[in-house]
């Protein structure tokens, strides 16, 4: 009796103990699951631009929401011809489903190449791994009857209704000579037509047209982004407490720029409160990210954003490590990895690769410890980096190991080294240089870059005490916000510094709209105020071609009179009058020197001689060059010497473009530089028109023979030293 209460008892304790564990276990299973789940990066899903290569699906991830790296070297991820009608696809659009593990993207099917008018329908794509995606077009006109007027569908997005537990469809369309309007319809349940005819979402209330819609539900209230066309152009929102009526506009831009822009998109920080607002910059060839708790507020964090390409109108979706390592293992490569080291010394538009010899070179600032340096690849699931952190460069290079999952290791050879040139990081071109008296530092003022077409507006400055290390001073002139008479194309600009009545002041001569203006300002970086006029606004009399772009200010050290030159395709000249905001017309001549004048003029003197300096050819081009002239009057006969070309490119070295310089002598002694822009390097020369404006500024030395004849310069990667 006594054995069988206790073998009863141990079977009621086993089973207590067994109950426990299993609770636990499931617990833990479920934690694990929740953790496994658990957003820790960022898909990006865009298109690239507005060739028909271009109009496909692309995709970039993140760790942060903040610093994006492109998967399969920037390539479609899907061939647009197979999921599309007209060969083109643009604006993707991504959300995860309800079930958390379903994902639906919607895109428009569009060539744009055909018109902006020309399409009529949308894909509806379907997918459970992010990788693999069904899909299907529909034709709103060809599905839904009296839509014979329709011109155009445009930038469809998908959300979750959760009352009727159906995806909504919405996307912008106009029929005839109607404003765009926003429209929705219910997908069916496998996501692969639309089921319900279009309904009118939202019309603007100043019968404007409004594209690209974006539904983001916070806080209770549905707040739908859009975009106004033709009454103003930029983002504004609506909002309502439900899903498919009652949007009441709040009649605010929201963008944070004065540039046209396009394609809002939305998405939440992983483990915060606050919301990313950004958009495609599209005039600008760039895009625009901005920060917010309220999605009413929002400050521009374009300084702590970075991509290694550039996006059209996309959307970004949060994920968790296990799409994060199905992604990097389909669709990263070692290549990509190594591209892509962040470390904030390096020049990143200046890394090169050489893929078939495995090589990779890191450019980096003066004065970096090279005995503990850590190039900062970037780290995702999936992916190891052997070794990593701080590694000692200054002996040579070192052997990285990038393996990941799924795939052999890459071995590659990894040199880090100081390359001085180019000077400041980014794209600029243009650059004039002036010492500054007052200060005693050089002040760079280059043509801000990289915008396509050369559309910049504004313009910057960079100081030094040594020529090597730049500290950015900011922008010192904006032509939207500082110049009435125009506010485009700021190019070429250049300046002096004067002592008037025992006080320094600063004239800095500028292009805008091709028009040469003129501000003045107490300090070097500014801030300078424009004298409310263009100085230079009509061609000199008999010149019927070129532009009057490019200026340049001398003032002669044996008379203190200065002058001004300008012009493309001529070399115009005339005194300036004392006010130094207005120029003797009287004194206007054409001096171009010969007929392969371009641009760019410098001028400067040195032992009683007067040297000129100018490009030719097209800024565009490969060869894009330097020659020299010199004469005994600051507008008189110039005489070309023979062989007056002084600095050209260097194939060898990648070095391609090296033009539109100036020239600065260091006070008090018999050492001289040039300061010239180049194709950015190793990119440049790949990527044909738009190399000319995807410059970079370098410095390197000048010399002169007995003679006076400038020695030919040679084009340098690593640059001058510092100056004392």
């Amino acid at each position: 009796m006594k054995n069988l209460t206790m073998q009863k008892q141990f079977k009621a304790t086993f089973y207590l103990w067994l109950c426990i564990n299993v609770f636990s276990f499931q617990l833990f299973a479920k934690k694990s699951v929740a953790t496994a789940q658990k957003n820790t990066g960022y898909l990006f899903v865009y298109f690239t631009g507005n060739d028909k290569k271009e109009e496909a699906i692309h995709y970039a991830i993140s760790n942060n929401g903040y610093n994006f790296y492109a998967l399969n070297h920037d390539e479609p991820i899907l061939a647009s011809e197979k999921i599309s009608s007209t060969g083109g696809v643009r604006d993707p659009h991504i959300l995860r489903g309800a079930d958390g593990k379903t994902f639906y993207m919607v895109v428009t099917d569009m060539e744009s190449a055909k018109g902006w008018d020309s399409n009529r329908a949308m894909v509806l794509l379907k997918s459970t791994d992010l990788i693999n995606w069904t899909s299907s077009v529909i034709n709103i006109q060809k599905r839904f009857p009296g839509n014979e007027s329709l011109l155009r569908v445009w930038a469809p997005q998908t959300i979750y209704d959760k009352t009727k537990q159906k995806y909504m469809v919405y996307w912008s369309m106009k029929h005839g000579k109607d404003p765009d309007k926003i429209y929705y319809a219910y997908a069916n349940a496998d996501f692969t037509d639309l089921e319900t005819e279009p309904k009118q979402l939202f019309f603007s209330p100043t019968n404007g047209s409004c594209i690209d819609g974006d539904i983001i539900y916070h806080n209770g209230k549905y707040n739908l982004f859009f975009k106004t066309e033709g009454n103003g152009n930029g983002i504004k929102k609506a909002v309502s407490d439900k899903l498919t009526e009652g949007y009441v506009l709040q009649d605010k831009y929201l963008q944070q720029t004065t540039d046209a822009v396009e394609g809002a998109g939305v998405f939440k920080l992983n483990n915060s409160d606050e919301y990313i607002l950004m958009y495609d910059v599209y005039m600008k060839g760039k895009y625009q990210f901005t920060r917010s708790k309220d999605l009413a507020q929002f400050k521009v964090i374009d300084q702590d954003v970075t991509m290694d390409f550039h996006p059209r109108h996309g959307t970004v979706l949060p994920i968790n490590n296990a799409e994060m390592e199905r992604l990097v293992t389909k669709w990263y490569t070692a290549e990509s990895v190594l591209k892509s080291a962040q470390a904030e010394s390096i020049k990143k538009n200046n890394i090169v690769l050489d893929s078939v010899n495995k090589r990779l070179f890191l450019p980096v600032d003066y004065g970096i410890n090279l005995k503990s340096f850590d190039p900062e690849f970037p780290g995702f699931p999936g992916l190891n980096i052997a070794p990593k952190g701080n590694l000692d460069f200054s002996a040579g290079t070192k052997k990285i190991k990038v393996t990941i999952a799924g795939k052999p290791p890459v071995i590659y050879e990894v040199e880090a080294s100081v390359n001085n040139n180019p000077v400041l990081k980014g794209y600029y071109a243009d650059p004039e240089i002036l010492y500054a008296n007052k200060t005693r530092k050089y002040y760079l003022y280059p043509t801000s870059d990289g915008f396509t077409s050369w559309s910049g507006t504004y313009f910057k400055t960079f100081s030094s005490v040594d020529l090597v290390n730049w500290k950015d001073e900011g922008v010192l002139l904006d032509l939207v916000k500082d110049v009435s008479w125009g506010k485009r194309n700021a190019w070429a600009p250049t300046i002096t510094e004067k002592k008037i009545n025992g006080q320094y002041k600063y004239f800095y001569y500028f292009t805008a709209a091709q028009k040469i203006g003129v501000a003045v300002a107490d300090n070097p970086e500014g801030p300078f105020k424009d004298s409310g006029k263009a100085l230079i606004a009509k061609k000199p009399l008999g010149i019927k071609g070129g532009q009057e772009i490019d200026p340049d200010v001398f003032t002669d050290p044996k008379t203190g009179k200065s002058y001004l030159y300008w012009g493309n395709s001529y070399m115009a000249v005339a005194a300036l009058n004392p006010d130094m905001v207005s120029i003797d017309t009287n004194s206007i001549k054409v001096i171009t020197p010969n007929k392969d004048f371009r641009e760019g003029t410098e001028v400067f003197y040195r032992k009683g001689k007067y040297y000129f300096l100018w490009s030719e050819d097209d800024t565009r081009s490969e060869n894009y060059r330097v020659r020299y002239g010199y004469s005994d009057s600051p507008n008189g006969k110039i005489t070309i010497p023979e062989n007056n070309l002084i600095l050209t490119k260097d194939v060898q070295k990648g070095i391609y473009g090296t033009g539109h310089n100036s020239v600065i002598q260091v006070p008090g002694k018999e050492e001289w530089y040039i300061i010239y822009h180049r194709f950015t390097r190793p990119e440049g020369i790949t990527m044909g028109s738009a190399a000319g404006y995807h410059r970079e500024v370098c410095i390197d030395k000048m010399e002169f023979n007995v003679d006076g004849s400038i020695r030919k310069i040679i084009p340098t990667l690593t640059g001058i030293k510092s100056v004392k």
